[in-house]
């Protein structure tokens, strides 16, 4: 705990060596300091006090499209932020929503009020904060469509206003996050009532369940889709499905999911990748980048 000697908020739990295997959704091996904070009071004076001792640090929301390294020096925080639930209870024009909620919670909601736009992130297993970060979205579109405001914490511990327009998100990216940039809240609209939007919803989670390996251990998506041609196809045309390095698997379900069917780690991710990036390359000429984030 002496690294942390100055950090001493009711709001900050600090957790040293802590196994992190369980908050990535690949669930690969990892090992690091785990900061939880509760609040952004907390946060701007944990930033300040890492930005003093020329300290870098993870932001980890729900390890949805991460892989996590085995072993890290630099801590990871996680938030768990409170908010007014009751935004909840009834559909509203518009919602002020902490990072750290979740977009099931979200889609909860969509689903029973028929928000229309709510449903581009069906079945995406991610905090509200993470899915900004990439522009997180579906076959149905993109988070960023139905974002107003971004509220973030500079690596100073600086709280700064982001209003969104049509330039501030492109394919699975933001335009607009800083390096050490924590996001803590968002404004969030909807394009109306739609009482077809819960089918819609249904139908989507359904198409997911059946296409996609959601039980098993992956990082959702692995490329990110090319615009002369689809990374999963492609993958599957190479005759690759079901592919094995050590304990992953290129899905047999979507080629464009890796399954950890073991005790992986991040460097047999990393060593996977590759291999799939080279055969891509080869056959397609294509450089397909990556969509999970390392």
């Amino acid at each position: 705990m002496e690294k942390y000697l100055e950090i001493s908020n009711k709001d900050i739990t600090i957790e040293l060596n802590k196994d992190l295997t369980k908050y990535s959704t690949m669930k690969l091996r990892a090992f690091g300091d785990l900061l939880t904070v509760r609040s952004v009071e907390a946060l701007k004076e944990i930033l300040k006090i890492l930005a003093h001792k020329n300290k870098k640090y993870h932001i980890l929301g729900w390890g949805a499209n991460v892989l996590l390294n085995e072993y890290s020096d630099i801590p990871y925080i996680q938030l768990d932020l409170n908010y007014d639930k009751t935004q909840l209870d009834q559909p509203r024009e518009e919602y002020n929503l902490p990072a750290s909620v979740s977009l099931a919670t979200l889609t909860s909601h969509a689903n029973k009020f028929g928000l229309k736009g709510w449903e581009v992130f069906t079945g995406i297993p991610a905090s509200l904060g993470g899915a900004i970060f990439m522009n997180a979205g579906t076959n149905l579109g993109e988070i960023g469509k139905v974002i107003k405001e971004v509220r973030i914490i500079t690596k100073a511990g600086q709280e700064k206003l982001i209003n969104i327009d049509k330039n501030s998100f492109s394919y699975r990216k933001n335009n607009f996050i800083q390096e050490g940039d924590i996001v803590v809240e968002a404004r969030l609209i909807h394009f109306g009532i739609d009482g077809a939007i819960s089918q819609k919803i249904r139908d989507y989670l359904e198409m997911r369940n059946r296409t996609q390996p959601l039980k098993e251990s992956t990082c959702g998506c692995v490329f990110k889709n090319h615009e002369t041609c689809l990374a999963g196809k492609s993958i599957d045309i190479m005759g690759l499905k079901g592919f094995t390095y050590k304990n992953l698997q290129v899905s047999l379900k979507h080629a464009n999911f890796m399954e950890n069917k073991g005790d992986s780690s991040y460097e047999d991710v990393i060593q996977m990748i590759t291999i799939l990036k080279a055969e891509l390359k080869l056959q397609y000429g294509v450089a397909f980048e990556t969509e999970v984030e390392f």
